[in-house]
């Protein structure tokens, strides 16, 4: 059995951070480039053309079924991470995923092959949701399962700051290439190379995770006694609590995050009349303050601990749904940038601790199924129908309903953490 490496070894921990930032960047930018993609253009290119609101409703249905598709991966990946060890899983969902986001740079369209262009799309998108499935959980075990004692929260952050890392890169990548190309260049073939370049990502963060070995948790479980047999049925019959204090306890960071990225570009730059390229450098320095709060979500972690930290933001994305209609509608550009401001701030603080928080929700022997599980699930809940509902909502009676149901997610989210019986530090 290959041994694990000690956790008071700083130039180990630089790389086991390195790898769990890396890979979770290059998943959630194969993830973005989707989500904004299909913010953008998939409506038009992959559905039939009944109408473009129609359209639009479709491809956030696509963008949706990726949600359907995580828990699958979690069940699926976390059974053998939690079997034969986190590196070789971390590994299979690097490539799963990004083999998705690569093929789906040469689909065609609509136009061309008719329903089987959606169906390609699906199928896709599927992939992708898979990967990611596996992907969110083992990272964070990486990063917490090798943290020296007091460093948690610190260590859990590091690979959720993969997400403002990948939307920088994704969103940048369309910025840049909407200045290089015309609209009709964009339209046409432009939006193909952010997914073309997954491939090269994908390669880089294999290099990384492959120089890894396991981490002390697991390689201690298995001293210790034979992995669990179905570890997905003993997070169900053992641990059923957490699971659904876990799943619940997420549910508003995907929503607030998706209703600040997909759902807020798509209605900015129809309904509110702004131009991609402005709306795109809105959300780019906006996300900064994503970046900030995440960091300081994870120092406060350890300060006090990971589940007071996620109650005190659910409390901030509260007041975030309140105001989404007085700035985000008010039609003003700096008002726009305010409410994405404070939006992706609060993001930071009900995202940030998830590292620490959830995997001690579970002992070792089924910390991989059931952290990925209660994510994902809770991703479904959050962020699978948010943009979908939310532009139903905003189509039919404005954006004070959408911020009415932000509000509702962070309290669903506020009382399963009030309730939750452990908090992140309860298990090493």
């Amino acid at each position: 059995m290959t041994q694990a490496n000690p956790i008071n070894d700083p130039s180990m921990n630089r790389r086991i951070l390195w790898a769990s930032l890396v890979g979770t960047a290059v998943e959630f930018y194969d993830f973005y480039i989707y989500a904004t993609a299909a913010s953008l253009f998939f409506g038009a290119l992959f559905f039939p053309s009944t109408s473009a609101a129609a359209q639009q409703m479709a491809a956030y249905a696509s963008l949706g079924l990726a949600f359907v598709a995580r828990p699958v991966g979690a069940a699926v990946f976390g059974h053998y991470g939690d079997r034969i060890g986190r590196k070789s899983t971390l590994v299979a969902s690097l490539l799963l995923m990004g083999g998705s986001t690569t093929l789906i740079a040469v689909l065609p369209t609509y136009q061309t092959v008719g329903w089987v262009a959606p169906a390609l799309l699906c199928l896709l998108r599927f992939g992708q949701g898979f990967g990611l499935g596996g992907e969110w959980g083992g990272a964070a075990l990486l990063a917490v399962e090798n943290a020296p004692p007091g460093w948690r929260g610190r260590f859990g952050m590091v690979p959720q700051l993969g997400a403002p890392v990948g939307f920088i890169a994704a969103n940048g990548f369309f910025l840049l290439l909407g200045l290089l190309l015309t609209p009709d260049q964009f339209r046409e073939w432009g939006w193909r190379v952010p997914f073309l370049a997954s491939a090269l990502l994908v390669g880089l963060g294999l290099w990384v995770r492959l120089k890894l070995t396991e981490t002390p948790a697991f390689a201690k479980q298995m001293v210790e006694g034979p992995p669990e047999a179905v570890p997905f049925a003993t997070v169900l019959s053992r641990h059923l609590g957490a699971t659904l204090a876990g799943t619940f306890g997420v549910v508003a960071c995907f929503a607030l995050y998706y209703l600040a990225t997909a759902f807020a570009l798509g209605w900015g730059t129809t309904a509110l009349g702004y131009s991609r390229t402005e709306f795109l450098l809105m959300q780019l320095g906006a996300i900064l303050f994503m970046a900030g709060g995440i960091v300081a979500a994870g120092v406060l972690s350890d300060r006090y601990d990971p589940r007071r930290v996620l109650i005190g933001g659910c409390v901030g994305t509260v007041a975030v749904g309140l105001l989404l209609a007085p700035l985000f509608g008010s039609g003003s550009a700096a008002g726009v940038l305010l409410f994405l401001a404070l939006a992706l701030l609060a993001m930071g603080f009900v995202y940030g601790p998830l590292g620490a928080w959830l995997p001690g929700l579970f002992p070792a022997g089924v910390r991989y199924t059931g952290a990925s599980m209660a994510f994902n699930v809770g991703g479904i809940l959050g962020g699978g129908v948010a943009p979908l509902a939310a532009q139903a909502m905003a189509e039919r009676d404005g954006l004070v309903p959408v911020g009415w149901y932000l509000a509702g997610c962070a309290a669903v989210s506020l009382i399963a953490l009030i309730a939750a019986s452990r908090s992140g530090r309860a298990v090493a």
